[in-house]
């Protein structure tokens, strides 16, 4: 199995935050730049794949914000070469709540399944962090619209790993510990091949 991973939104580039928004800064004078976060978590990633000998691609290395059209065009070269393609979209919330979310794009999909699995793995690695589900249709992920994993022709999910603007324990942990999310992903991404292989 191939697993992609994509960070949402640009990087720091000479101290320079490369997307618009996509910010929080909190009375303590502390402050979290989603794109940052997103690359650290990413690369965390990369970093256990590559120690434990999974499979797996950075498909944005770059700092810049690149367009989600050649995001989607990256995922879709590889997905021509590995069938068994996986694509992480991760990704930090906002909105003033707090916990972890898992997103498939709406209706039935394969990606529903591998989906579970890594929510299965985020519980058990995440606490005291809750999954803020949707079982309205009978399985935990949410469902969205969401433009890159609606549109790219292998399975795919979006991961939202806390809210930036809730300072505790979210925030906090998002900036302290970024490692903690990737393990915990790193984990599903394990159980996911587990189940698939």
């Amino acid at each position: 199995m191939h697993f992609g991973l994509i960070n949402g939104h640009g990087g720091i580039i000479d101290f320079v935050y490369q997307t618009s928004g996509k910010q929080f800064h909190h009375p303590n004078g502390r402050s979290i730049y989603e794109g940052d976060f997103n690359r650290k978590v990413v690369a965390r990633i990369m970093a256990l794949c590559a120690l434990h000998g999974y499979t797996a691609t950075d498909i944005v290395p770059e700092l810049q914000d690149i367009s989600r059209t050649e995001r989607i065009r990256r995922t879709d070269a590889l997905y021509a070469v590995h069938k068994d393609f996986v694509l992480i979209e991760i990704h930090a919330n906002a909105g003033k709540g707090t916990g972890f979310e898992v997103f498939t794009s709406v209706g039935e999909t394969g990606s529903d399944p591998l989906a579970e699995m890594m929510i299965d793995s985020m519980e058990r690695t995440l606490r005291p962090f809750k999954l803020r589900a949707d079982t309205s249709d009978g399985d935990r992920d949410k469902e969205a619209n969401f433009h890159i994993i609606r549109t790219v022709k292998c399975r795919a999910f979006l991961i939202e790993c806390a809210f930036m603007d809730t300072w505790e324990p979210d925030c906090r942990m998002m900036l302290e510990n970024p490692d903690q999310f990737a393990e915990a992903i790193f984990n599903g991404m394990i159980n996911i091949q587990k189940h698939l292989s």
